[in-house]
């Protein structure tokens, strides 16, 4: 891979990562399983590159990409956690993703 293409495809993982973050801004479910499979397409064209063709602004594409990923990851555990919360409101229990050795183990020792 020459240093041309690896900054092309670190551009498109950019593009992939900001219609991923829309995607999780919007609950788009079909767009977050397509971005997820894009960015998955782009690591293993990724996986071709060595050090020799990382230059300068090769290093501030992948420093962007990490940063807007880590943003990504972290919208992605708010909407988790949201998830999470509302399904333990309607259950009234915060034990519903608990092991059932857990509360199994927890139960015989009362």
């Amino acid at each position: 891979m020459n240093t041309q293409v690896l900054r092309n495809t670190l551009r498109q993982m950019l593009s992939v990562l900001e219609t991923e973050r829309q995607a999780l801004a919007g609950l788009n479910l079909d767009a977050i399983v397509g971005s997820s499979a894009d960015k998955n397409t782009l690591c293993k064209a990724l996986d071709c590159a060595n050090d020799m063709e990382i230059d300068e602004e090769c290093r501030g594409l992948v420093d962007a990409a990490r940063r807007q990923n880590e943003v990504n990851r972290q919208v992605r555990n708010l909407v988790s956690a949201n998830v999470a919360g509302r399904l333990d409101a309607i259950t009234g229990s915060a034990r519903l993703y608990e092991p059932a050795g857990a509360l199994g183990y927890a139960g015989r020792r009362v």
